[in-house]
């Protein structure tokens, strides 16, 4: 997805300097955004309540975890440090539904995903959700 109005708002220096968990928090939406859509490229029948479950098994905690222990092996350094940054980030808040260290991991991956949005890293995100379909469907 992408935006004109924003294009060339970030360089990578201001996206590092950015607060991680502000990186998270637009990861977080652009990483819903493409799940939403993705779910409905492919069951465009299907009722909103039952996408909405779909979905949920791609953006709880648990399994944004499992996604990042995934692709960290395809990591560039620059990006390991960005997920470090986001997973060690203190949020204050406390997961419901998930253990800490899951939580902490989603943080890091939402801040990964922030950081290569900002920074208009379009084929980086492309290669991560590619990887992370293929987990989620075995395909």
């Amino acid at each position: 997805m992408e935006f004109d109005l924003l294009k060339g708002s970030f360089t990578k220096q201001d996206a590092r300097n950015l607060n991680p968990l502000v990186l998270a928090f637009v990861g977080d939406g652009i990483y819903e955004i493409f799940v939403r859509a993705f779910i409905v490229s492919k069951n465009r029948e299907m009722n909103v309540h039952k996408l909405h479950i779909k979905a949920i098994s791609y953006v709880k905690a648990h399994d944004q975890s499992e996604f990042m222990m995934a692709i960290m092996d395809e990591l560039t350094e620059e990006e390991t440090n960005i997920y470090k940054r986001g997973r060690n980030a203190k949020s204050g808040t406390v997961p419901k539904n998930a253990k800490v260290s899951e939580y902490r991991t989603a943080t890091g991956f939402e801040a990964l995903f922030g950081y290569l949005y900002l920074t208009e890293q379009k084929d980086r995100i492309n290669y991560f959700l590619e990887m992370i379909v293929k987990i989620k469907t075995g395909a």
